[in-house]
């Protein structure tokens, strides 16, 4: 029984790597803070692929819902073999001087916090030295961790450095737990994260000249998920049409 969680899993990268997953013959639980509707069409579209789905709201800032999330997918489809760590948000682009207390919180709260908390939860759930079989983490970072993101998102962009830093760190705990770690940092990519008109002013920046698809980022979770890609830990992928 091949089981994975996707937190974030009802748009965007989280939803292609949904599909991509259970095209690859996983049984897929999605994790959605609000977007009920949009995660019951990713759930439909994994049964399309003959897999198994459900969808479980749940709060990625709250320990409890984060615990509640793990224990529901784990009791509909069974035990975990990997956890897709991607739920995230960005602020409205500003300068650093403009930014205050309460908006830092809300983004370090999510997208760096949570990171640590859904990973700590999955190694219980996964690691040999909790009486499992082992597993992968796949996190969900960004290019912007190396760009900076300045003048729009440098909390954002600090944020996922600090989940850079959790792959690299965690991978070494758990190495010989039987867990495998690993993060993609996305580039420019056609999903509602964006502001307005940002991927049309920006998508032909890249040296490939286009945004990215969450397509293209979610056949890469699927391949670091799977055992194609059993020698590899500790490692950042970028997808990032080169730049």
């Amino acid at each position: 029984m091949t089981v994975v969680l996707v937190t974030g899993g009802s748009r965007g990268i989280g939803a292609a790597a949904a599909v991509a997953l259970a095209a690859d013959g996983w049984d897929v639980g999605i994790g959605y803070r609000s977007r009920k509707d949009e995660a019951a069409k990713v759930a439909k579209a994994v049964e399309d692929q003959g897999r198994r789905a459900v969808a479980v709201q749940g709060d990625v800032t709250e320990p409890e819902d984060i615990e509640r999330l793990f224990t529901e997918v784990t009791e509909a489809l069974g035990p975990l073999k990997a956890v897709i760590n991607n739920a995230g948000i960005v602020s409205p682009s500003g300068r650093v001087d403009e930014y205050d207390a309460e908006r830092l919180d809300t983004v370090f709260r999510t997208n760096a916090i949570s990171a640590f908390l859904v990973a700590g939860a999955a190694v219980r759930r996964m690691s040999t030295k909790y009486g499992a079989d082992g597993g992968v983490i796949v996190n969900v970072s960004s290019r912007a961790a190396v760009l900076g993101s300045a003048g729009e998102y440098v909390d954002y962009a600090a944020s996922k450095a600090a989940v850079d830093a959790l792959t690299i760190g965690l991978a070494n705990e758990v190495a010989k737990e039987g867990i495998r770690v690993l993060g993609v940092r996305p580039g420019l990519i056609e999903t509602d994260i964006h502001e307005p008109g940002r991927l049309d002013r920006l998508g032909t920046t890249p040296p490939l000249g286009r945004p990215g698809k969450p397509e293209e980022v979610a056949e890469l979770i699927a391949f670091l998920a799977s055992s194609r890609s059993s020698y590899m830990t500790g490692t950042t992928i970028d997808v990032s049409g080169g730049r």
